[in-house]
Parts: structure tokens; C-alpha cells; sequence
């Protein structure tokens, strides 16, 4: 994709709650989107590694499932029973992936973790970052998780008495400039 844009980039691989020292300070954006955080234990590691690899005035872009929309089991009838936060590993069979639901597999056991807006937002400004801007998206043009309603207008939404309650949250912070910058 960088090479059809015209643009150089690095990918790297990586253990995201222990990177390497030599990735500090050499990237100006760090990415993370749709299902991300469910699979990272250590939050506070996470967003110290992503600080640590973002240049002085870098920034971090998250966008992903609003920890209250991951409560949900199902919306009609409504049935939560996930975790609202806790960081707590959750434990599950399935026999699907995300990916493709219908892609028959042999069960397997997935650890996930729950983790809410406020341990997100702390984590971040406890790796130094200065979150400049969050948001909470009631639409969305997807429903992965197949157990929305879409609307007319072919966006997906969660009705709640005479509103919706957000499915997407984005947050985006900056590293900090040095002195000298």
C-alpha cells in the first residue's frame, strides 16, 4: 500500500509490550485499529511501548470497539456479559474467527481483555502522551460482530431508548516535543 501511495515505510515486528530499544524515537505515527486492545494483557506496557517508539511530537491514532459495545452478547433481546474494563483475562472456546464467522474451525481456546475509556485514556497519559483528542462513534459502516441493527441509510447503530450509545471510540495523543523542539 505504501508503494502504490508513493511513500516509504517501515514495518516492523514486534513484541508491542516489550519493544526493542532501538525502535525509540524513530516513528512519527503509531496505528492501532478495530481489535487491538482486546488481545494486549499489559496495557500500561502497550502504551508505554507505543511512546517510546513515537518521535517528539509523533502521534498515536487508536480507533476500536467501544469497551461498553464489547459488553454486549446480543442485541435483541439485549444480554451483556462481558466485562465493562478490569484488565482481567477472559477465557473462551470458539469455533470461528472474527475474520470470517462462517469459516468452520476446530475450537480453540482465545484469551481476551477487557479494558474501559478510562483505563485506556490513563494508560496513555501515564506513557507521557497527551491525548488531544477522543471521540465516541454511535455508527458504523460495519458490524463485525453481526448484532446490530442497519439503519436505512446503511450504517450500524445502538439503539437505546430515543438515542444510541457509541460502538467506536477513537483517541489521538501526541509525544511530547523536547525542549529544543
Amino acid at each position: 500500500m505504501a508503494e502504490r501511495a508513493g511513500l516509504t515505510a517501515d514495518f516492523v515486528e514486534a513484541d508491542t509490550q516489550n519493544l526493542p530499544s532501538d525502535l525509540a524515537d524513530r516513528f512519527d505515527l503509531v496505528i492501532a485499529t478495530y481489535g487491538v486492545l482486546c488481545w494486549i494483557g499489559d496495557l500500561d506496557a502497550w502504551m508505554c511501548g507505543a511512546a517510546m517508539a513515537l518521535r517528539p511530537g509523533g502521534r498515536l491514532v487508536l480507533v476500536d470497539l467501544h469497551p461498553a459495545f464489547q459488553t454486549l452478547a446480543t442485541y435483541e433481546p439485549l444480554v451483556a456479559d462481558w466485562p465493562y474494563g478490569g484488565g482481567e483475562p477472559q477465557r473462551e472456546a470458539v469455533t470461528g474467527t472474527y475474520a470470517d464467522p462462517d469459516l468452520p474451525m476446530t475450537a480453540q481456546e482465545v484469551v481476551q481483555y477487557p479494558h474501559s475509556v478510562g483505563e485506556i485514556v490513563t494508560a496513555a497519559a501515564g506513557a507521557g502522551l497527551i491525548i488531544d483528542r477522543l471521540g465516541e462513534h454511535t455508527e458504523a459502516e460495519l458490524d463485525r460482530r453481526r448484532i446490530l441493527p442497519r439503519g436505512p441509510d446503511g450504517t450500524y447503530r445502538f439503539p437505546f431508548s430515543d438515542t444510541y450509545l457509541p460502538i467506536l471510540y477513537s483517541l489521538r495523543a501526541v509525544s511530547p516535543r523536547t525542549d529544543a523542539g
